[in-house]
């Protein structure tokens, strides 16, 4: 059996390199690769699907089109992907005045239809990360997921855990160091 185009490695970096020069098989390649955990991201801030699928298509014309800013001094070229494509998500929620609707039965099925996607999934990036999540600490771990994973801002985050501000900054800081140290 042949491996799913999402199974196999991708230099990101490079993909993005290779867009930035007009290569569209690179994009594709990005796409496939990154296509349902980047809805995913989409799907838990939106929380409707045809928006969701929306989004995601102005975020990879905006991947394409600025493939050549992207710095690697600053960052993963995985993580300045998902950068964009949250923020498209967080801007269209905030320019359309729209915003999730938790009451909508739909939004229920949402999450189950996520849940039952994540447990299917067995990557080794995803059955790491939530590892690294397990060790951290309650209180920094659900700083860390209201605010990269719900898109919320430290000022929401703060009113959600009933916590002050700097708390809040610290949590999700020192969150993501750990993270990061045990990714690396």
């Amino acid at each position: 059996m042949a491996p799913e185009s999402s199974d196999l490695p991708l230099d990101f970096e490079a993909a993005l390199a290779r867009c930035a020069q007009g290569d569209q098989f690179a994009l594709r390649a990005i796409y496939e690769r990154e296509r349902r955990w980047l809805m995913a991201v989409v799907l838990r801030l939106v929380r409707r699907r045809e928006l969701a699928e929306e989004i995601l298509q102005d975020a990879f014309v905006q991947i394409w089109r600025r493939a050549g800013t992207y710095n690697p001094a600053l960052g993963s070229a995985r993580g300045w992907i998902y950068t964009v494509v949250r923020h498209r998500a967080l801007n269209a929620l905030r320019s359309a005045a729209a915003s999730p609707e938790r009451d909508d039965p739909r939004h229920a099925e949402l999450l189950d239809a996520h849940a039952a996607w994540q447990t299917r999934d067995d990557s080794a990036e995803q059955h790491a990360l939530a590892q690294c999540l397990e060790r951290l600490e309650e209180q920094r771990r659900q700083a860390v997921l209201l605010a990269f994973v719900d898109g919320y801002s430290h000022e929401q985050v703060a009113a959600q855990l009933g916590t002050p501000l700097g708390t809040v900054k610290s949590w999700i800081r020192r969150g993501i160091i750990a993270l990061r140290e045990c990714l690396s």
